[in-house]
């Protein structure tokens, strides 16, 4: 199977990597189902992806409630007859010092960027296991893969997203399953998450971080694209996006 006729679900699909990853995958084939907050977003989105000849529904996704994910991924049984791909997408980045105490927002990045995950992994577990075939795509951060000064439970939840795919894909073929899974690791990618920022120096200090070497979320989308292309019996797991400026 390639990217041409599956089943692809993604959350955080309202801006960002989630919306740039759903148009190119619609262009070549996928029908996807997304899933955000903001249905204002999903709806102009579908209208975009339907007009240009695609196939796109939508619900409105808060990932932190179970039954939220699950309705998602019925809708997308429902409407295209199956479910091939979950990408795991929704997250937020209010980075701080930890000495500033920021605990609500830490609290805030636990439910999201980790119980989101695991959210989503438990709507579509059932499912995979049962068909023995599907791909847990999953945005990590590079704070997953090393750390950095004022963004430490950032880092901390996208650490254990890391170790949370690579263990499905350990587990999966240990099974017989045939779960693949990908994590992406993306550096300076231009998106709302700097948004999310409440710190006065960090989002000074990241805006023009971001403004000096940051690049479109497009990147990532290619990437997206080329995991869900592979063969079935093809595993590429693990990816490090870049701006090619940042050091």
């Amino acid at each position: 199977m390639t990217v041409k006729d599956k089943v692809v679900v993604i959350t955080g699909a309202s801006s960002g990597i989630g919306a740039a990853t759903a148009k190119p995958l619609a262009q070549n084939g996928a029908k996807v189902v997304l899933g955000a907050r903001r249905e204002e977003r999903l709806q102009a989105l579908v209208k975009d992806i339907t007009a240009a000849g695609g196939l796109a529904s939508y619900v409105v996704t808060d990932v932190t409630k179970p039954e939220d994910l699950k309705a998602l991924v019925a809708q997308a049984q429902a409407e295209f007859g199956g479910l091939d791909v979950i990408f795991n997408n929704a997250g937020i980045m209010p980075s701080s010092p930890i000495s500033a105490l920021h605990t609500d927002e830490w609290n805030d990045m636990i439910d999201i960027n980790i119980k989101g995950v695991l959210n989503g992994v438990a709507a579509v577990m059932p499912i995979f296991t049962a068909q023995k075939h599907g791909q847990i795509v999953t945005t990590s951060s590079v704070a997953g893969i090393k750390s950095f000064a004022g963004a430490g439970v950032y880092g901390a939840t996208k650490f254990a997203v890391r170790n949370l795919m690579e263990v499905i894909r350990m587990e999966s073929a240990q099974e017989g399953t045939n779960i693949r899974t990908a994590s992406l690791y993306p550096a300076a990618i231009n998106t709302e998450l700097l948004h999310t920022i409440t710190d006065d120096a960090t989002k000074t200090g990241m805006d023009a971080f971001y403004k000096q070497v940051g690049i479109t979320p497009d990147a990532v989308a290619r990437v997206v694209n080329f995991a869900i292309d592979q063969p079935e019996d093809v595993n590429v797991n693990e990816f490090t996006i870049y701006p090619t400026k940042q050091a």
